[in-house]
């Protein structure tokens, strides 16, 4: 499998971990919301980077939605 295959399988793995909990989660407040935002749109410029074949910066933004989701759940943030 060449390197260009496995980050776009990575990437999959990860939008799909990544969109379903998101889906679990709710803001507390209004930092929340704001958690809230930034990870859609990271969730959003995965999507974006993918279509236009850019797969190292769309597995840096579901990673960087992850790390919000993960960030936000470990401080209260999101619930």
């Amino acid at each position: 499998m060449s390197t260009e295959s496995q980050l776009i399988s990575e990437t999959e793995k990860w939008l799909k971990k990544a969109e379903a909990e998101f889906k679990k989660t709710k803001p507390n407040e209004k930092r929340g919301e704001e958690f809230s935002k930034n990870i859609a749109a990271y969730l959003n410029d995965t999507k974006y980077f993918s279509e236009k074949k850019d797969y190292v910066r769309a597995f840096e933004a579901v990673i960087w939605a992850w790390a919000w989701i993960e960030i936000g759940k470990d401080t209260g943030i999101l619930r």
